[in-house]
């Protein structure tokens, strides 16, 4: 089955803060934040580009991922804590994480990584920016 082969290989697949940092200032590192339009244009990370989840599809990978092997670095509202406008805070079980990992990879996507931690906005090393 497709999601729990996408949820083994995404234990090998959250990295911390800093190796996030590390990557995604690597050239055709792509940052994907699958929030919200409004959520994103409250608070993201800077560089991100914003594919809402429910708007995934074929298409859609194709316009904005048209590379299945570029990295792409994903993270949601579970990542950040004190922002709650910018990013509400879910049960851990209900993570967009989850679901953006699981529809990236069932795409054929498979150099993904997940932002793993829960970091304070106030004090994070990311980059953040708002576009409000």
């Amino acid at each position: 089955e497709t999601s729990r082969a996408a949820l083994a290989h995404r234990q090998s697949h959250r990295v911390g803060e800093s190796e996030f940092l590390r990557m995604m200032r690597e050239p055709g590192t792509i940052v994907l934040d699958a929030r919200s339009r409004e959520l994103f244009d409250a608070l993201h990370i800077d560089g991100a580009i914003n594919l809402s989840f429910p708007d995934i599809a074929v298409e859609s990978l194709k316009t904005a991922l048209p590379d299945r092997d570029a990295r792409i670095l994903i993270y949601c509202n579970n990542n950040f804590r004190n922002a709650e406008l910018a990013f509400p805070t879910k049960l851990p079980s209900a993570s967009l994480n989850l679901s953006t990992y699981s529809a990236l990879y069932d795409y054929g996507y498979r150099n993904v990584y997940e932002l793993g931690p829960n970091v304070d906005v106030n004090t994070t090393k990311l980059p953040l920016v708002s576009t409000n």
